[in-house]
């Protein structure tokens, strides 16, 4: 299944992407990573063992005789002492042979017919990305695996493919694209080429787009920090929520386009954090919601100020400044997503479990508690799972849903009307965006693991909607 999917706009990637060095520097960081997680994994294994003592003890009664059995079923073959007398008569079979050449340069090598250099350059252009393509984000699962796929897409030849890929520590739950240089990189100038992840695990990491084969991520917010890691630990990770980093799955993050070096991200452990990409720390963390909190979102244009939404059946508007003075709006059920409207940014549409969108204004306000809905709109029989605001065209929504359907919505005068709903055999539908160099092209995923690009101008009821041409 895929998760979640962004677009990258064209001319932001670089066009002959870094292929990754494991350096001295690098080994490092991994090494003090592993110790970091070793460490961790036997204080986890020690609390076991202290608290299941008792079961283990019953568990040897049990089954003694089952283990007395096998063995002997097994000594007959006397597996062991082959095993020993193998390795003590052949050392190694090929450690003494003499006769086997190393070539200092591997142009000497007789065996090896292929120039390097005309690998390299094949190798090179296949990995170009051009100034006119746009490169796609995904977080992918399959069969337990889980990967952040990068792709290319060609329009003029409609073809959209894997350009490389990531590993991913656990199940991905949100991306974020972000273009602000951080970890080793930090304090560049220019802009870059990264993406934010969140998983089930506490830890967000950023990855470098630009960067092929790489694997560290570019930077690591939370406990598994490398600047920290390596340190020797006293005791178990407190699961209580703190000020400093998450302690449970990260749901959603969101990048801020004016102050570039801020991100948040809400949490399943109830709170909405706020990180300094310049040095990978968290510089506030919010506590207003008393559930998983599933949402957050920078307002567009006013560059303190964010929405964040819960499984506490709660909106919550408030100034990253102001930590206490919290707008609320009470709602009927789950929240799915939230989405600023880039047409009119003091409004919001939520997207919520029982397959309702609404759409609010900020400013309708009495008392800290927030207005009616301007309307309510019933748009799938599932929950919507994926919604979208067009970002150049008024007016037009996309929203997808665990009843696999998508669809468009026209909300000219706050009277949203259907314009089109279509099945792309994607499974529940998770994702849904806008293309912002092409915004009648809309990319769509789900829990078949496959990407659809639907070209809304091949709709008749799109073209007419919104007054454009096939």
């Amino acid at each position: 299944m895929i998760s979640a999917i962004q677009w990258i706009r064209k001319g932001v990637a670089a066009e002959q992407p870094e292929k990754y060095k494991l350096d001295e520097s690098e080994l490092e960081k991994i090494g003090k990573i592993a110790a970091d997680r070793l460490g961790e994994a036997k204080v986890d294994l020690a609390n076991a063992q202290k608290g299941g003592d008792m079961d283990i003890d019953s568990d040897d009664s049990e089954n003694e005789d089952a283990v007395h059995e096998k063995d002997n079923d097994m000594r007959e073959y006397d597996l062991e002492t082959e095993d020993i007398a193998e390795a003590e008569a052949e050392p190694g079979k090929f450690m003494n042979r003499k006769d086997l050449a190393y070539y200092q340069n591997e142009e000497d090598d007789p065996y090896i017919t292929l120039k390097n250099e005309d690998d390299e350059a094949e190798e090179m252009e296949e990995m170009r990305v051009l100034p006119t393509d746009n490169m796609m984000l995904a977080v992918k699962t399959e069969d337990d695996v889980s990967q952040l796929e990068v792709y290319v897409y060609e329009r003029e030849e409609n073809n959209l493919y894997v350009h490389h890929d990531v590993m991913l520590p656990s199940f991905p739950l949100c991306l974020e694209w972000l273009d602000f240089h951080t970890g080793d990189k930090a304090g560049q100038q220019g802009s870059g080429n990264y993406v934010a992840v969140g998983t089930f695990e506490p830890d967000i990491e950023i990855w470098n787009v630009d960067m092929v084969d790489a694997m560290l991520p570019q930077a690591i917010l939370g406990s598994s920090n490398p600047a920290t890691a390596g340190a020797k630990p006293k005791k178990k990770k407190s699961k209580k929520a703190n000020s400093n980093y998450h302690v449970d799955a990260v749901m959603d993050l969101s990048w801020n386009k004016q102050h570039r070096n801020f991100l948040l991200s809400s949490s399943a452990d109830t709170t909405v954090k706020l990180w300094d990409l310049n040095n990978s720390t968290c510089v506030q963390s919010y506590n207003h919601h008393n559930d998983k909190v599933q949402a957050v979102a920078w307002n567009p244009v006013e560059a303190t100020a964010f929405v964040s939404g819960g499984y506490d059946k709660s909106i919550c508007v408030l100034d990253a400044r102001s930590p206490d003075n919290v707008t609320r709006w009470t709602i009927q059920s789950d929240v799915e997503s939230i989405v600023w409207d880039p047409h009119n940014p003091t409004n919001f549409y939520l997207a919520m479990e029982n397959g309702m969108v609404q759409y609010y204004d900020v400013r309708v306000v009495a008392n800290g508690a927030g207005g009616k809905a301007i309307f309510t709109l019933q748009a799938h029989d599932g929950a919507v799972s994926a919604l979208d605001v067009n970002p150049v065209v008024p007016n037009c929504i996309a929203t997808g849903s665990t009843d696999k359907l998508v669809k468009v919505w026209n909300t000219t005068d706050n009277r949203p009307s259907m314009v089109s709903s279509r099945n792309f055999e994607l499974g529940h539908v998770f994702s849904a965006k806008f293309c912002p160099d092409e915004p009648m092209e809309l990319a769509i995923s789900g829990s078949e693991g496959k990407i659809h690009i639907w070209d809304m101008k091949s709709n008749a009821g799109v073209r007419q909607a919104y007054n454009i041409s096939a």
